[in-house]
Order: C-alpha cells, then sequence, then structure tokens
C-alpha cells in the first residue's frame, strides 16, 4: 500500500481503512477463539498498529524490499525448528507461518495484487476462527467482517473508476466524492445488517447439532484435581483464575417442593463433586488404577441409584449442566445423583470412588441433566450404609511417616469423643475456629507441607484443611478421603443459569462414619475477603449471557430446540394477537363514539382539511422540484455553484422547454435532444444551454454555470 498522507484523496483513505479493518477482523475473531498463543498475538497486532499508523499518515516509513526479503527467508528457515521444536505440531506451526506472512503483507503492500493478497488472507483468517471457534465473539467479528469487506469492495470500484478516467484531486473534490465517507459507510452499515437479518431466517429453519460442527482443534481448559492425582498447591493455584467451567441451571421437581425456585444469589453450600482421591504420600493424592464399571443408557437416560435410595424421602433437586471442554473426564453432581439424562451411549462408574465419568474429555457445550437427593448434614452413600471391607478400609486408613506431632495433635481435639462422628466434628470445629484462610502459596517448598501448615503456617486453603482433617482422621483409625469439585457459584440474573468459575473449585473430606456411611465434612473457614460489585463483573455477567446463549441457540440448536422455539412463539402469538385484538376492539368503541359527537360540527373543516392534504401531496414533487432549483440558481449567480448543480439547472430547463411543447424522450442525449427542436427562439436557448451544460457538468468549467442561469431566465421569458 502506499503512504497515505495528507496529500490523498479520502477515497484511498477510505479503501485502506477498509482494508486494514477486513484484515483486523479476521485476526481478532481468532484471537477471540483462544487458540492463538501469546506471542502470535502480541507480534500480529503490533503488525496491524503499525499499519494503522501508517494509513493516517503519523507515521511515514518505507521498508526497503530487501529487508522484507531478508525477514522471509529468515522465518523460512526457522519454519523447520518450529515444527520440531517450539510448537511441535505441525498446525501450530503453519498457522505462525500464516499469520507471519499476514504481517508482513498488510504492512508493505502496495500494488492492486497485494490487495487481493491480504483480502485472501483476512478471509483464510475468519475461516481458521470458524473451524477452531464456537464463541460468541465469532458473530461479532464476522458482523465487522461483512462491514469492512462491503466497504473495501465499494470504495475499490470508486477507486478503480477515479484511476481509469484519471481525474484529477480538485475535480474529484468537486464532483462530491470528496465527502462522500459518511453516505458510504451508512450503505455499508444498512447491507451489512440487511445480510445479518435475511440469513437469520434461514439460519434457525436449519437445525443443528454441537456434535456436526467441524472443528480441527479443541482448545481445554485445563484444571488439575479432577483426574487422578493432585499435589498440595495446585487447587490454590486455579482458584486465581475467572474461567468459566460450566453453568448449571436448576429445576424443581413436581413431585418434592424445593425452596427458592428461582434463586436470585450464590448457593454457598451446594458443592459440585467431581472426583475421590484415597492414596496420600505426603505432598500429593492419588488413586490406584482401579477396574470401573460401564452404565449403559436407554433412551438417553440411566439410573445411577438403587431402588432403596431412591425411595427414600428428603429433599431433591433437578438441574442442567453446561460442562466447558475441560481436560478431564468427570462428571459433576450435586448431592447423591440418582438419575442422568445425557447424549451417549454410556458412562463409567467407580464402585469404590463413587466418581462418574465419560472415559474421554467432553466437548465445548456438552450438556447433561440430573436428578439428585439433598441429604441434611453432608453426602451419603446411595442405599443403606453398609460396613467396609477390610481391604476398602485399608486403603482409606493408609497414611505415609508423618511428624510425630500430627497424632498427638489428633488426639488432643478428639479426646472425650468416643463416637467417630463426633470425633469428626471435633477436628472440623477447630481447624475453622484456630486457622485462616488464604490464597498465598508458601515462598518456599517444604519436605512435609502438612506438617508446616499445622504447625507454623497455620493458614492455607481448601486443599490444606481438607488433607490435614483427612490425615487425623486416618491417625484415629476413621476412614477418609479427600473429594475435590467446586463449591457454589454466581447467579447470573440475564441468563438465569449459575455461573461456576475455576475459583469455585475447593476440596472437603468424606469421612465413613457408622451408620450413615460416607459424610462430608468440610472444615475450610469461609473466606473473609468482601469482594465488591464492580462495573467490570457487571459487564462479565452480560459477556457470559451472551456465551451461554451462543451456546445454547447456535451451538446446539437441534430439532428439539427448534421445536421449542416454534412452540414458544405460537403461544407468544397467541397471547399477542388475543390481547391485541381486544384493545383494538375496545379503542375502535371509544373512536366511533367521540368521531359521532365531534363530526357533526366540524364535518365542513374536516373535508377541506383531507382536500388540503391530497392537493399538497399531489404537489409536492413539483413543489421540491421548484424550491431546488430556486437554490440553486440563487447559488449560481453568487458563484457558489458545484458540478452537481448542473442536473438541477438542466432539470429547470427541460420544465421550460416542456411548458412550450417540447418533450425530451429518455433515450436522447442532451446534445441529441437539442438537435431534434424546431427552428425557433427555443432551439437557439437550448443549442447554448446544451453546451454550457456540459462544459460545466463534465468539463468543469464554472464560467459555463452562470451562462446556464442567464440562459435559464431568457427562456422563461420567451411566450409558450
Amino acid at each position: 500500500m502506499r503512504e497515505l498522507g495528507s496529500g490523498k484523496s479520502s477515497v484511498e483513505r477510505f479503501f485502506q481503512v477498509s482494508l486494514l479493518g477486513l484484515v483486523a477482523s479476521g485476526y481478532l475473531a481468532v484471537a477471540g477463539s483462544g487458540y492463538l498463543d501469546l506471542a502470535t498475538i502480541v507480534l500480529t497486532g503490533a503488525g496491524l498498529a503499525l499499519r494503522g499508523l501508517l494509513v493516517v499518515g503519523l507515521v511515514r516509513v518505507r521498508i526497503p524490499e530487501r529487508a522484507i526479503t531478508a525477514v522471509t527467508l529468515a522465518y523460512a528457515g526457522f519454519y523447520p525448528l518450529d515444527y520440531l521444536y517450539v510448537s511441535r505440531g505441525f498446525l501450530d506451526a503453519t498457522v505462525h507461518l500464516v499469520f507471519f506472512v499476514a504481517v508482513v503483507k498488510i504492512v508493505t503492500a502496495a500494488t492492486p495484487r497485494d490487495y487481493s493478497f491480504a483480502a485472501a488472507i483476512s478471509f483464510l483468517e475468519l475461516l481458521a476462527a470458524a473451524l477452531v471457534s464456537i464463541n460468541w465473539s465469532f458473530f461479532l467479528f464476522l458482523a465487522f467482517y461483512l462491514l469492512f469487506a462491503g466497504a473495501a469492495f465499494m470504495s475499490l470500484e470508486i477507486r478503480r473508476s477515479i484511476e481509469r478516467h484519471s481525474a484529477p484531486a480538485a475535480q474529484v473534490a468537486r464532483s462530491g466524492l470528496g465527502r462522500f465517507q459518511s453516505r458510504l459507510a451508512t450503505l455499508t452499515v444498512v447491507l451489512s445488517l440487511g445480510i445479518l437479518a435475511l440469513t437469520a431466517g434461514l439460519f434457525f429453519l436449519l437445525p443443528r447439532t454441537a456434535g456436526a460442527a467441524f472443528r480441527l482443534v479443541s482448545h481445554r481448559l485445563y484444571i488439575p484435581g479432577f483426574s487422578n492425582q493432585v499435589t498440595l498447591g495446585q487447587i490454590g493455584e486455579i482458584k486465581r483464575r475467572s474461567d468459566a467451567v460450566m453453568h448449571v441451571r436448576l429445576y424443581t421437581p413436581s413431585s418434592t417442593p424445593l425452596p427458592n425456585t428461582q434463586p436470585r444469589g450464590p448457593l454457598p453450600d451446594l458443592k459440585w463433586r467431581g472426583a475421590a482421591l484415597s492414596q496420600f504420600d505426603g505432598r500429593r493424592w492419588f488413586n490406584h488404577a482401579s477396574r470401573s464399571e460401564m452404565l449403559r443408557t436407554e433412551g438417553g437416560r440411566v439410573i445411577l441409584a438403587g431402588d432403596g435410595q431412591r425411595r427414600r424421602p428428603g429433599r431433591r433437586i433437578a438441574y442442567l449442566v453446561d460442562l466447558k471442554a475441560m481436560d478431564t473426564d468427570v462428571l459433576f453432581f450435586a448431592g447423591v445423583p440418582e438419575v442422568l439424562n445425557l447424549n451417549q451411549a454410556s458412562i463409567l462408574r467407580d464402585p469404590t470412588e463413587e466418581t462418574f465419568r465419560l472415559g474421554y474429555g467432553p466437548a465445548e457445550g456438552f450438556r447433561y441433566e440430573a436428578y439428585s437427593y439433598l441429604p441434611v448434614g453432608g453426602f451419603f452413600e446411595p442405599g443403606e450404609a453398609q460396613e467396609l471391607t477390610a481391604k476398602v478400609r485399608e486403603t482409606y486408613l493408609q497414611l505415609p511417616p508423618l511428624d510425630p506431632r500430627i497424632a498427638q495433635l489428633a488426639r488432643d481435639w478428639a479426646s472425650g469423643e468416643p463416637a467417630s462422628l463426633g470425633r469428626a466434628v471435633a477436628v472440623e470445629k477447630r481447624l475453622r475456629a484456630d486457622y485462616g484462610y488464604t490464597l498465598e502459596l508458601p515462598a518456599t517448598a517444604s519436605a512435609d507441607p502438612l506438617s508446616r501448615f499445622l504447625f507454623e503456617r497455620k493458614k492455607g486453603h481448601c486443599e490444606y484443611f481438607a488433607s490435614a482433617m483427612a490425615v487425623l482422621l486416618r491417625v484415629q483409625g476413621i476412614p477418609a478421603r479427600i473429594a475435590t469439585g467446586f463449591l457454589g457459584g454466581e447467579f447470573n440474573p440475564i441468563s438465569g443459569f449459575y455461573v461456576i468459575r475455576a475459583s469455585d473449585a475447593h476440596s472437603w473430606v468424606e469421612a465413613w462414619t457408622p451408620g450413615l456411611g460416607w459424610t462430608a465434612f468440610d472444615p475450610t473457614p469461609p473466606d473473609l475477603t468482601v469482594r465488591t460489585a464492580t462495573l467490570w463483573m457487571r459487564l462479565s455477567l452480560y459477556a457470559d449471557a451472551a456465551e451461554t446463549l451462543w451456546q445454547e441457540w447456535v451451538v446446539g440448536y437441534d430439532l428439539g430446540r427448534q421445536i421449542s422455539l416454534a412452540d414458544n412463539i405460537d403461544r407468544a402469538t397467541r397471547r399477542l394477537g388475543g390481547a391485541w385484538w381486544e384493545r383494538a376492539g375496545k379503542s375502535a368503541f371509544a373512536w366511533s363514539g367521540a368521531l359521532r359527537g365531534w363530526s357533526a360540527p366540524h364535518a365542513g373543516a374536516a373535508v377541506a382539511a383531507v382536500f388540503l392534504v391530497l392537493c399538497a401531496w399531489r404537489l409536492w414533487p413539483k413543489t421540491k422540484a421548484m424550491i431546488s432549483s430556486f437554490l440553486c440558481a440563487h447559488r449560481v449567480r453568487r458563484g457558489q455553484a458545484e458540478r452537481s448543480d448542473a442536473t438541477l439547472l438542466y432539470g429547470r430547463f427541460l420544465w421550460l422547454v416542456g411548458k412550450r411543447g417540447f418533450e425530451k424522450p429518455p433515450w436522447l442525449t442532451p446534445s441529441e435532444f437539442a438537435l431534434l427542436l424546431k427552428p425557433s427562439a427555443v432551439q437557439a436557448l437550448a443549442g447554448d444551454f446544451t453546451r454550457a451544460y456540459n462544459e460545466f457538468r463534465f468539463g468543469g468549467c464554472a464560467d459555463a454555470a452562470p451562462r446556464m442561469a442567464v440562459l435559464l431566465d431568457e427562456l422563461q421569458r420567451l411566450p409558450r
């Protein structure tokens, strides 16, 4: 592209800005997918910013062709190294290469071929974004892409037309193109909105499924703690992140009432259990490989609990879970899951840990519905609380070599409590009362992080509290394990979903107590940090609602949702139609009564007003033409005429000639029409006027405008 200084035309500037916006829209669409690495985002953004400065004229620099060739050859040599050692993947290395070429081309393009190449790159960027992204931001950048594409192609045609006719810059400005940006921008916006509106109908007529989307990559969110091991400190690290992990919509089963059917705040006591870990080596919790059983679904439903559990009286909830693409196959449930609905042939169940898995990481937008039992006081094993076998009991009592002070601390805290349940409650209370909550990790690693937490630091996050309680219970001969999942969530009133983020990750303890089975204990004290609602938090709720609607009505728009949408529209139309008809009838009756009372004394005035309106409507085009001609003649006499005024003056000429019996056929040019007039005074004036018109309209001769005004005055004085 040529450097655009202040002397370049507005057409050229508009074209350059549109082309830059075209490439930037494609780049942002890919960047918004979360697939690009930070280096590619920063370098490409810097290249686009440099191009923007060149376009507006703030920076004027010309990069030598030799430098461009040298950089390109250098990257060609770097590409194999990127493939083998940096990206370690053909697709990632190729994406880096494409964006490098895009930056070089958009910064250095200077010919029509370069412009075409930059437009092709922008299209490839948008196509790549369609393959790797299913976020709502893709729709936003697609709209911008359509907007800039229309502006670029239209301004390109205007630019080519100007160059083809070699019009001087002064003539371009006088012709009206110097101030065309606002009109062309308005036209582009209208066309883009029209395209989106027309395609929306077709979009909702064609059902799709999220599984049918063709995507080459899956950008998964890595959340440690839900696999077969977690190291002390990992959950504290992910609690610093605000990524949305899943969205939950709560239902109320008709058989069991649930208070607050539409809650408007967080659920502080509702835990979303994922995995359970039983082995501890002093630094990490893990599970040995175990044999999972396969549960097959029937009609998309699988029963997770026995008849005894499902007949147990108590409170139950039904809910919908929308999972993000995470690097784990664990399913999350509130309470004791009894029934599961999902679009899958089977799931895996670990009977020892009571963990349910998919067998593979879920794709973006994976959903399932569940029906769960919420016991009062904790989570219980489904069915009757049977005694643990000796082998299983040994698993949940396993301990590594410990600091001797831990055993003494357990005896001190549980003294005077003979029952297992009482000792567990005592340990839970002491941890919540005597220790503090913090997300700050220790400055240095410790060989015995548990002892350091209990006797030195005395503060930490949930992972340390849960580990400490599980170990203190095992020391006393009480089977215990660690459960990982999420706690609470933030209700989004815009979408109606609870937003559960990585910062809601949580660990707690499940201890075996006689007669009750596995019971949940949470020794972590509450976080006393007060979170004030900020503008950014409110905006994030709107962005999350947009993402939820996108996943629900775009990615997951299948035949069932199409039927649901049609049914909702039909019911809303009936309600609106009935209400509208009733209101219209009442209004018509009231207006008819008022009209009868008013019409008698004012009938004549009403008829006259209607007649005047019709006359004004009939005469308005001619009146408007006369006003325009008068204003045009006034500008001509003041020497302020523009080339566009020639058309108005010629229209005035045709009107005067028509009054004298000469009508111009539309297929004749002005010169041909002047030659066909009969010999008369009108023909002489018409020939002079036509020559002046051509000189002013097409030759840019400003001196011809006053002559046109004089000739019009003479023509008007001629008899009809």
